[in-house]
């Protein structure tokens, strides 16, 4: 696995950092038992990663364009498992 200078796996992709950021942001989170991405729902999560993806983007990538990704992503996943039963 590729390492960064800090310890961290190398992300290959856009989509990739943008789950990375937001699931240490706490925007998503994995299902634990099917290992589907799950939004939150959570605003403040949010606003957490929109900052990271800020300050911080990717190299080569402009701020817009993370955020853009982050959004994307957003929007590809619900905030239920599809493989879970209905409650």
């Amino acid at each position: 696995m590729l390492m960064t200078k800090e310890g961290r796996p190398a992300i290959p992709t856009l989509r990739g950092w943008a789950i990375s950021v937001l699931m240490e942001a706490g925007a998503i989170h994995e299902c634990e038992e099917h290992g589907w991405m799950q939004d939150r729902a959570d605003p403040h999560a949010r606003e957490r990663a929109v900052l990271l993806a800020r300050q911080y983007p990717p190299a080569g990538t402009s701020p817009e364009e993370a955020i853009a990704e982050m959004h994307d992503v957003l929007d590809s996943i619900g905030d239920t498992c599809p493989e879970c039963p209905p409650e």
